[in-house]
């Protein structure tokens, strides 16, 4: 058993603790599927790195120096309210049976219902969905969305299963969660990460509806991220990805941001590389390119692919989407098979990690030649990590405060489900005659539909759709947070994780300080 040290001893010892088992685990190279576990050996050189959990702790630790937030409640904040582990049997095609090892926590019950996603992978574990979900309450807080943080999923790798054996392995979980409290439209909202999707989600809102339908009138809210027929939102797909474009895009017109990075305003002629080329990478790099950007590298688990002059989004999405890799993409200066990795560390204005939490770290971030790191996944970079990357002069735009367009979007889905009508259904209309009165008021005289012009005039009289009101609200939501914490960081001399911690720690303490807490 290994006593407790300080956080200098542990650098120089290069172990990490794990609070779990206090096994030493290496730091992940991705060097396989991202949803096979880490790969776990007592004593070997190249550990050192805190696990996921303590990363999201020791992030919490700093901010709340920038706090007047009491020790005792700043405890309380920190640590998961209710975690539950249970098993599943999943009986596979062949007839056999296997037990699933399955998780939720539930982070912060300050505000209800709570909200997180739903991961499938072999990694899985209980100190993960621990960490996701604390780092989702503090995700929600600083965008001001009304929930409490969560997180869960089962421990297997869906590439290995059929679809039958992953349809009657979600379904199982969401009896089990129904029977022990942590599902429903205003207690537990889950919603689709890693190795899940719109199916998943469909297949628990299903499952849910035939237990809780004939008394719950709120029923499909009970998850988000579902097909748009059965309760889901337009711009979902696309809504985390979206929300990345529009936070670098605020950082990239920032004066003050871009003098600190040592870059030009805007997105225009900007290089990009992104790690991960999924529902997240694939859609940031469609909407930096149209504003001009240059996505000149894509890194994956099995590939990494570069070309100077940059890709075409397009193509590589339909490249990815017919071969599922790209392997045998062509249309590239360079191509590597055997350390894909390696690609992060090319020269690029911005690095974008979208793909698994760790990527950038203690060996890596030393050589990395990116002017800013824009986490588009969720714990992507590491404590040390970002030390060396700070002292590099790299700027970080962190996880907290860019890629919480997903649960952003998901909270109008919500919304929908419980409101039982889409946003702009009952406005659209009345908006578009309201354009139009007001047109003829400025013309002074009754038109035609001759006078309004073309067919592309028209369009600007329409009243907003479902679509645009998502994408409006979205943007409201990630543009408002960035600058605020951004100012923040400016204010308080901090990084920009500083501070949106240090502002979501307070916001979560003001509330229990109005509130209350019971008994």
């Amino acid at each position: 058993m290994l006593s407790r040290v300080t956080l200098k001893s542990l650098k120089k010892a290069n172990i990490s603790l794990s609070i779990a088992n206090r096994s030493i685990v290496t730091v992940s190279k991705w060097d396989k599927d991202p949803t096979a576990g880490p790969s776990v050996n007592k004593f070997e050189e190249e550990v050192a790195e805190p696990r996921f959990l303590e990363m999201v702790k020791m992030h919490f630790d700093k901010a709340a120096k920038y706090t007047n937030v009491s020790e005792d409640l700043l405890k309380y904040i920190k640590e998961c309210n209710t975690v539950i582990r249970f098993n599943i049997p999943l009986q596979r095609d062949d007839g056999s049976l296997e037990m699933l090892t399955c998780y939720r926590a539930q982070h912060s019950h300050h505000k209800l219902p709570v909200k997180g996603g739903t991961r499938y992978a072999d990694n899985v574990s209980i100190s993960e969905v621990e960490a996701l979900a604390a780092l989702m309450t503090f995700k929600l807080a600083a965008a001001d969305i009304p929930f409490g943080g969560a997180k869960g999923g089962i421990r297997f790798n869906p590439r290995n299963y059929s679809r039958g054996e992953i349809e009657r392995a979600t379904r199982r979980y969401t009896l089990e969660l129904a029977k022990k409290g942590f599902i429903g439209a205003s207690i537990d909202v889950p919603g689709p990460d890693m190795g899940t999707d719109q199916q998943i989600m469909t297949w628990m809102k299903d499952t849910y509806t035939s237990i809780y339908g004939d008394t719950d009138i709120n029923c499909e809210g009970c998850v988000t991220g579902k097909f748009l027929r059965h309760g889901g939102i337009q711009g979902r797909n696309e809504s985390t990805g979206l929300g990345v474009f529009y936070g670098i895009r605020e950082m990239l017109n920032n004066d003050e941001f871009v003098k600190k990075a040592k870059l030009t305003k805007g997105i225009e002629g900007k290089t990009f590389i992104v790690q991960g080329f999924g529902a997240v990478g694939s859609w940031a790099s469609k909407f930096l390119e149209e504003k001009g950007g240059k996505v000149v590298g894509v890194v994956e688990w099995d590939s990494a692919i570069y070309k100077k002059d940059g890709f075409k989004v397009d193509e590589l999405i339909a490249w990815k989407d017919q071969n599922k890799t790209f392997k045998t993409y062509k249309n590239a200066d360079k191509i590597e098979l055997t350390n894909p990795q390696k690609f992060l560390e090319f020269e690029c204005d911005v690095l974008i990690p979208a793909a698994v939490e760790r990527s950038i770290h203690k060996f890596n971030a030393k050589n990395l030649k990116c002017k800013v790191v824009a986490e588009g996944a969720n714990g992507p970079t590491t404590v040390w990590g970002e030390e060396i990357c700070e002292a590099k002069g790299i700027v970080n735009i962190p996880d907290l405060i860019l890629n919480g367009g997903g649960v952003t979007v998901s909270y109008f889905e919500w919304l929908k489900n419980l409101q039982h009508v889409s946003a702009g259904k009952l406005t659209r209309r009345w908006e578009e005659q309201s354009k139009k009165t007001l047109f003829e008021v400025i013309k002074g005289k009754k038109l035609s539909e001759e006078d309004y012009g073309s067919q592309e005039s028209k369009k600007k009289f329409k009243g907003a759709k479902e679509i645009d009101i998502v994408y409006s609200g979205l943007e409201e939501i990630m543009c408002g947070s960035v600058n605020d914490h951004f100012q923040r960081a400016l204010e308080q001399n901090c990084s920009l994780r500083i501070s949106g911690f240090s502002k979501s720690i307070e916001k979560v303490a003001n509330f229990y300080r109005e509130s209350g807490i019971v008994f």
